[in-house]
């Protein structure tokens, strides 16, 4: 088979003018392309709704041979794992251990276990696993609202715990809404943001390590993104679509900038980011430049970023015009406000009540609401089937090009 359709152009410069008059290498090229074009339509139809008995059929398959690779990888590195393992035989010791100590141990149990759920949940959305699902707008910013909700209406962020972080329920003694401030609430969320930010950060950097090592072994790896990287670099020059130079912007301010570039890039919401892991291991930026730039840039600035702009679209005076807002509306107003009205003194009452028997009324815009997060849930799990089914069939098709170049 030719060369593959990342490298096609370059060993098309690298052949000269003899096979650019004859047009055999081009032809050549231009097969590769339709056909990895056609391959990756048919890796794409594969879809849990289209397809459901070969997707589910493909996706346990994948998930066999990932579970054996971590098992391998896990097993190269038995030092590290056998110190791990002691660790938690340690913990659990001290945990099943009666004395003074409990205290501490099931506050460090009680942490650690909320840290990792922020940091897997943000890990998930920079991954994504091909769902393009941002993990923020299902979890970490509803979670935001509710607290800056919940502080303007109890007039303090003392939430006692149990059941905060769970359930939140106005403390006894109450306080006054004049103490509650937009520093306050984000010091009483800094803690979930700032892991999720972390794990968003971690998630960036598969795409790096793939492209820093197809780098120093010479290699063009087989992967969709690095190419689509390496197809932009060929045709940087003369380059009028916007989308095309916003990517070299980025990638000429990761490269000449450096450190202070790539924290830049990772400060603001950024969807051109995607293309940075790839950028820095591309150009071998180092391990903790590119990793400490955008952890500062994602756990740290841009999540205050993202923090504030919650809790100030949240805050209760805010919201509260928003509901005269829809009130104002001709004709439909009073009827769209009157859900809205009936769910926030619903959520009022519940935080009044710490047994949680509240009599609240239920309103068809608390069930929407209900329904909306059900069905965007049940959507990342099928897009998760959905894009590991696909990496088998991609599995696939790579064997089967081995086995037509041995013939």
């Amino acid at each position: 088979m030719a060369a593959n359709g990342a490298s096609c152009d370059k060993a098309q410069k690298r052949a000269g003018g003899k096979d650019k008059q004859n047009g055999k290498f081009t032809g050549d090229c231009m097969s590769v392309r339709a056909r990895r074009q056609k391959e990756k339509e048919e890796r794409l139809s594969l879809l849990f709704w289209r397809r459901p008995v070969t997707t589910l059929h493909y996706f346990l398959l994948e998930t066999l041979i990932k579970i054996k690779e971590w098992t391998l990888k896990l097993w190269q590195r038995r030092g590290a794992v056998l110190l791990f393992l002691v660790l938690c035989v340690l913990f659990s010791t001290a945990y099943s251990t009666e004395g003074s100590h409990q205290h501490y141990v099931q506050y460090l149990e009680k942490k650690f276990l909320w840290c990792a759920y922020w940091v897997g949940l943000g890990i998930l959305s920079s991954v994504g696993l091909g769902t393009g699902l941002h993990t923020f707008l299902l979890y970490l910013g509803p979670h935001i609202a509710s607290v800056t909700l919940a502080a303007y209406e109890c007039g303090s962020i003392d939430f006692p715990e149990p059941p905060y972080p769970d359930q939140i329920i106005c403390p006894q003694d109450g306080g006054m809404e004049s103490n509650i401030s937009l520093l306050s609430i984000m010091s009483k969320v800094r803690l979930e943001a700032c892991m999720w930010g972390a794990g968003t950060a971690i998630g960036e950097l598969p795409p790096y390590f793939m492209a820093r090592a197809a780098r120093q072994s010479g290699a063009d790896p087989d992967d969709e993104d690095y190419e689509e990287f390496e197809e932009m670099l060929e045709q940087a020059e003369g380059a009028q679509d916007f989308v095309t130079r916003a990517k070299l912007g980025v990638q000429h301010m990761v490269q000449k900038v450096g450190f202070f570039g790539i924290l830049a890039c990772a400060s603001i919401p950024n969807p051109l980011f995607d293309l940075a892991g790839i950028t820095c291991g591309h150009f071998l930026v180092p391990f903790w430049t590119f990793f400490g730039a955008t952890l500062i840039g994602k756990a740290i600035v841009k999540m205050h970023i993202q923090k504030l702009f919650v809790i100030i679209t949240f805050s209760k005076h805010i919201v509260e015009q928003m509901v005269s807002l829809i009130g104002s509306v001709p004709r439909v107003g009073a009827s769209l406000q009157k859900p809205f009205s009936q769910y926030l003194e619903a959520q009022r009452n519940k935080l009044h009540h710490a047994g949680g028997n509240t009599p609240a009324d239920e309103n068809w815009l608390s069930w929407v609401f209900e329904k909306v997060v059900l069905v965007m849930v049940v959507y990342f799990v099928i897009s998760i089937v959905n894009s590991m089914a696909q990496s088998y069939a991609k599995r696939l098709q790579q064997q089967r090009h081995l086995e037509e170049k041995t013939k």
